[in-house]
């Protein structure tokens, strides 16, 4: 975690969400899925599924991407690049932000994602196997590049004076952009931050779970007895960060303050988590946020529903917040587990949670492992006043990313 340069430095606050979900389209669509405990889970259709077992998964219907870009070809897009410029737009309507008045002051885009435009290579890879590589599209080999999910949305946005960067950190890449964001513009180096994360479903990482016999046959069930593992999910998460100063100068909505942040690697295994790492990484987190573990009143898992994390994330919870931890739902019982999207979805959740009053419920629930025991608020959400939330995002190699957010109460900068 990068430490500010400045004497006195700046609070952080979210004021724009941007959302493409299997369970609702845009902050409104998303926040009253959420509620509801919506599934997006359905049969998969974006790629061949002949061969497998079962092959359910949570996709994005009824995308339009031209109703979000309107400055790009949509067709030099790849489908993850077009999630997360629309996300983008989203969030930057949603802030209140007259764009314009942005684009002379320095900013940063981070964007963090697991598989890039890896549905294009999956098409890719499919034209040189059945017709030979001359055959292969060269249109779709300019959309591959991971870089493009932030570029695209400079360019789209007309933001040049930013940094763009891509965060490949896996499932906890949202997270990751977020800790970014959050560092830039605590420190100045930035006014403005556009963070989250996005993915696209492909064949490549459905076949790769699949293999590692993690893909449940119907639903994702986390910390319940019988779940059978992860379903997989799309979409995209954009968070719109800028000084406490900057948001109430403007008038914008608060969504949350941004209360501090913790990474860590465990370099202990490629897919195995880590009890230890991924509790001293919330440890981490609480240290950098000056927030005791008493104080926080929600933790919005990682949660994937697998037999390994969902134990190995709650023996983490219960060892850092005691016999008596926060509820500690997943909100990918709702959405699958959207791989670079996850922990910026679920940050979003975590916003709408707090400022709307509630905890979304873990769905699919019917009877808590007695090795996880955490109380998941099962299948109805319920009303509650939250201060602090927390969210964990744990992903392959050890790679763990934690956020803390917070209510942001009127006291002033």
């Amino acid at each position: 975690m990068a430490e500010s340069g400045h004497a006195n430095p700046r609070r952080v606050v979210i004021t724009g969400l941007g959302v493409v979900s299997s369970i609702g389209m845009g902050v409104e669509e998303f926040r009253r899925g959420l509620r509801a405990g919506s599934s997006g889970a359905k049969p998969i259709t974006v790629f061949d599924v002949e061969g497998f077992d079962h092959a359910n998964g949570c996709e994005v219907e009824d995308f339009d991407p031209e109703r979000w870009i309107r400055h790009l070809a949509v067709e030099h897009l790849g489908r993850a690049t077009q999630y997360s410029v629309a996300a983008a737009r989203m969030a930057i309507e949603d802030a209140g932000v007259a764009i314009g008045d942005w684009r002379s002051l320095p900013g940063l885009i981070s964007i963090g994602t697991t598989d890039g435009e890896s549905r294009d290579l999956d098409h890719l890879v499919e034209a040189e196997i059945v017709h030979g590589p001359e055959h292969m599209p060269p249109e779709l080999a300019r959309r591959v590049p991971a870089g493009r999910l932030s570029a695209a949305i400079a360019q789209e946005l007309q933001l040049s004076d930013v940094e763009a960067v891509t965060i490949p950190t896996a499932c906890a890449a949202g997270n990751y952009a977020l800790g970014y964001g959050y560092d830039a513009v605590r420190s100045g180096d930035a006014e403005y931050a556009l963070c989250g994360g996005a993915d696209a479903m492909c064949r490549k990482t459905f076949s790769g779970f699949y293999r590692l016999g993690t893909i449940a046959p119907d639903r994702c069930r986390p910390f319940d007895v019988d779940r059978k593992g992860i379903l997989t999910g799309e979409g995209a998460g954009v968070l719109v960060l800028e000084s406490l100063e900057s948001a109430l100068a403007r008038g914008a909505r608060i969504y949350a303050e941004v209360l501090g942040y913790g990474l860590n690697c465990d370099a202990y295994h490629q897919v195995a988590p880590n009890q230890d790492s991924v509790g001293r990484c919330m440890q981490l987190a609480l240290e950098n946020a000056g927030v005791k573990a008493d104080q926080v009143d929600l933790i919005s898992a990682h949660g994937t529903g697998t037999k390994a994390n969902d134990v190995t994330e709650a023996r983490a919870i219960r060892e850092v917040f005691g016999s008596r931890p926060p509820r500690t739902i997943s909100m990918k019982s709702m959405i699958g587990h959207t791989m670079g999207a996850a922990s910026a979805l679920s940050a979003i959740g975590c916003a709408l949670a707090i400022t709307e009053k509630f905890i979304p419920p873990t769905i699919n629930h019917t009877t808590t492992d007695p090795e996880c025991d955490v109380d998941c608020v099962p299948n109805v959400a319920i009303e509650a006043e939250l201060k602090v939330v927390q969210n964990n995002g744990l992903a392959f190699g050890g790679n763990n990313a934690v956020v803390l957010l917070g209510r942001y109460d009127g006291v002033p900068a």
